[in-house]
């Protein structure tokens, strides 16, 4: 077993990555993630992609879910269709101008555009619960978009990504090529149009990595850097694009620099008149900027960095969806018996002390110092009974369970 935190105790598989990768998981993370491009056939997985996702799904979303912009894109060749050609008002009672209009979907496709479903990790459910098991195994935030494409069509030329992708292919073959990066590991705001000619130099005269085509159950990995364009061949393709937003050294440099804003003498003004285009006048200061900058890099300690990357990072992935009317009977029917469990998929930490206090994505709880040993257990991700929590008695235990489930930490079996 492993433990992640705040998401409790894993199974070595680690379920959602097992279904995006064959073979060995920790020898893809020596070997490939962020470095190589992989090729996974679906023989090889443990299922296929229906259950997640399907083309009667997407009819589903397109005709009857009202969806707006911008949880749909619509492209042709490389280029963007305006929103206003797709969509249009929701008619009596839902006067909203940019709900989607299946007919003008319908025609669009019918003329060669791929659809852009975009942000399923929060419209789909059974993509809910595939991104937030997801995020939990890699430990990184996770968008999930659907790509359909008409039969021997192209919908984005060669390009980059700045983030990590897991391919899936749920219906249909697509023929992909990927190739090595012209800049690599991209920060967010480093686009691939910043290369575009480069782009197009190397996707036309370089060898690529990966040059195969996708059928159903297949899955591919391109970490972000890397050159990637797709068509599809004899039919209609649908895949999955989980797009993994990952974290960087460069955003512990981007906090580290944050913590400067704490010393005295480094929040102190610039010369009068001082001219910031002059490198002469950027000179005088610069060694002494250098200097203290380097000794609050110095003297930053890893509690102060973990305390700005938890409030930055945790609140970019949300944790399972929560039923508010079931949950709020669960608290209400709560006794001792009841068995409960951390809400899956959110991240939390256990701070012993006086008082104890438990770290999430938006807050923090301050919690008695004798229900230290029971918030451990609630929070670790396995499955408790109130009445069996260590170190307190049974009423102690329905007052720190009810409180924890009445600030959406903790879920019953039944909600």
């Amino acid at each position: 077993m492993r433990t992640v935190p705040g998401a409790g105790p894993l199974p070595d598989e680690r379920p959602a990555l097992r279904r995006c990768v064959a073979g060995d998981l920790d020898e893809f993370a020596r070997s490939y993630w962020g470095a190589r491009a992989l090729l996974s056939h679906g023989p090889d997985l443990p299922a296929p992609y229906d259950d997640l996702f399907s083309l009667d799904a997407a009819d589903e979303l397109l005709s009857r879910r009202g969806l707006r912009t911008p949880f749909l894109r619509i492209a042709k060749n490389g280029e963007v269709v305006g929103d206003a050609q797709f969509t249009g008002s929701g008619g009596v009672g839902a006067e909203i101008a940019d709900q989607v209009r299946d007919d003008k979907v319908a025609a669009l496709f019918a003329s060669g555009h791929t659809v852009v479903l975009q942000a399923l990790h929060r419209t789909w459910p059974a993509l809910v619960d595939f991104g937030t098991q997801l995020s939990v195994d890699a430990g990184h935030p996770v968008q999930i978009n659907a790509y359909i494409t008409p039969a021997e069509s192209q919908g984005f030329s060669a390009h980059y990504d700045v983030h990590d992708v897991f391919v899936l292919q749920v219906a249909g073959e697509k023929h992909w090529t990927v190739h090595e990066p012209v800049h690599v590991d991209p920060l967010r705001n480093q686009p691939w149009t910043d290369h575009s000619q480069a782009v197009a130099a190397a996707a036309r005269d370089r060898a690529p990595v990966i040059d195969d085509v996708l059928r159903p159950g297949d899955a591919l990995y391109v970490p972000r850097g890397f050159l990637h364009s797709a068509k599809a061949l004899g039919g209609v393709s649908a895949h999955l694009t989980v797009g993994l937003h990952t974290m960087t050294r460069y955003l512990l440099v981007q906090e580290l620099a944050a913590l400067a804003a704490d010393q005295t003498a480094l929040r102190a003004a610039l010369p009068l008149g001082f001219d910031a285009g002059d490198p002469a006048q950027v000179s005088e200061v610069l060694a002494e900027v250098v200097d203290l900058f380097v000794q609050q890099i110095q003297s930053a300690t890893p509690d102060e960095l973990a305390e700005r990357l938890r409030r930055r990072t945790w609140s970019s992935t949300r944790p399972a969806p929560l039923a508010p009317l079931a949950h709020a009977a669960s608290i209400a029917s709560l006794a001792v018996g009841t068995t409960v469990r951390l809400r899956a998929g959110l991240r939390c930490r256990v701070v012993p002390g006086d008082p104890v206090v438990l770290q999430l994505p938006d807050r923090r709880i301050t919690l008695p110092a004798i229900t230290a040993e029971a918030v451990q257990a609630v929070c670790s991700g396995a499955d408790h009974k109130v009445g069996d929590l260590p170190g307190l008695d049974e009423q102690d235990q329905l007052v720190l369970v009810r409180r924890l489930l009445t600030e959406a930490v903790l879920v019953t079996s039944t909600s």
